[in-house]
């Protein structure tokens, strides 16, 4: 199976939202996301590259298996 490699944060904001989550917030360059029956939102920033642990952690808060994002990234 393929690795999880860090990804820009503009092309994992545009992968969230074709998995329906919403930008309910922007402060500076960190964008917060919320979707249906999450807890708490993802939060993303978009100027910089996103290491593979921060990428875990918002595909576990957002409900999406691992599998599923390197299927559909």
């Amino acid at each position: 199976m393929p690795k999880l490699v860090p990804v820009s944060g503009e092309k994992l904001i545009r992968y969230f939202r074709r998995k329906g989550l919403k930008v309910s917030h922007q402060k500076g360059d960190h964008v917060s996301m919320t979707g249906r029956d999450m807890k708490r939102p993802v939060v993303i920033q978009k100027s910089k590259s996103i290491p593979v642990w921060i990428i875990k952690k918002n595909l576990n808060t957002a409900g999406i298996s691992r599998e599923e994002f390197l299927r559909e990234f």
